[in-house]
C-alpha cells in the first residue's frame, strides 16, 4: 500500500498544479505565436501523471535501507540555508555548499573553501554578468552592486 503513496501524492500535486494553470491569462489569437502560456506546463504535468501511473503499474516493490544521517543532515542544511539567505543569498549558498561538502566527508580545508566560495561566485557572476539578472540586495551583493 505504501508503494502507491508517492505516485498518488505526485498525481494529486499535478492535478492541483494543472487546475492552477487553467487560471493563466489567454493570449489573443492575433498575438499568438505557438502555444498558449498554459499549454507547456499542462503538457509537462500530464507527462508526470502518466509516468506516475506507469510507476504504480510496473515498479516492483523493494525493501529500502533506513534513511541515513547524511540525508537528515542535508535536510537540516536547507533550513540553515533559508535562515542565512535572509542576510544574503550568496552567503547562504556558500555556507550551505561548504557545510554540505563537510557533512559528506570532505575534510581538506581548500576543498571546502573551493566549494563554499568559488561555486556561489561562479553562479553569481554567470547570472549577473551573462544573463543580466540582478539578485536581491544583501550583505555581499551590496558590495558588488554598490
Amino acid at each position: 500500500m505504501t508503494r502507491y503513496a508517492v505516485p498518488c501524492g505526485t498525481i494529486a500535486f499535478c492535478l492541483v498544479a494543472y487546475w492552477l494553470s487553467t487560471q493563466f491569462d489567454r493570449v489573443p489569437p492575433i498575438l499568438l505565436r505557438g502555444m498558449q502560456p498554459s499549454d507547456f506546463p499542462q503538457m509537462i504535468l500530464l507527462l508526470i501523471i502518466a509516468l506516475s501511473i506507469l510507476v504504480m503499474i510496473f515498479d516492483k516493490p523493494i525493501e529500502h535501507d533506513p534513511i541515513g544521517i547524511n540525508v537528515w543532515t542535508s535536510l537540516g542544511l536547507f533550513v540553515v540555508f533559508a535562515l542565512v539567505a535572509q542576510i544574503d543569498l550568496f552567503l547562504g549558498l556558500g555556507v550551505f555548499a561548504g557545510a554540505l561538502a563537510w557533512s559528506w566527508g570532505e575534510r581538506r580545508p581548500w576543498g571546502i573553501g573551493l566549494v563554499a566560495v568559488v561555486s556561489p561566485a561562479l553562479i553569481f557572476f554567470l547570472f549577473d554578468i551573462v544573463f543580466r539578472i540582478r539578485f536581491p540586495r544583501g550583505l555581499l551583493t551590496n558590495l558588488w552592486y554598490g
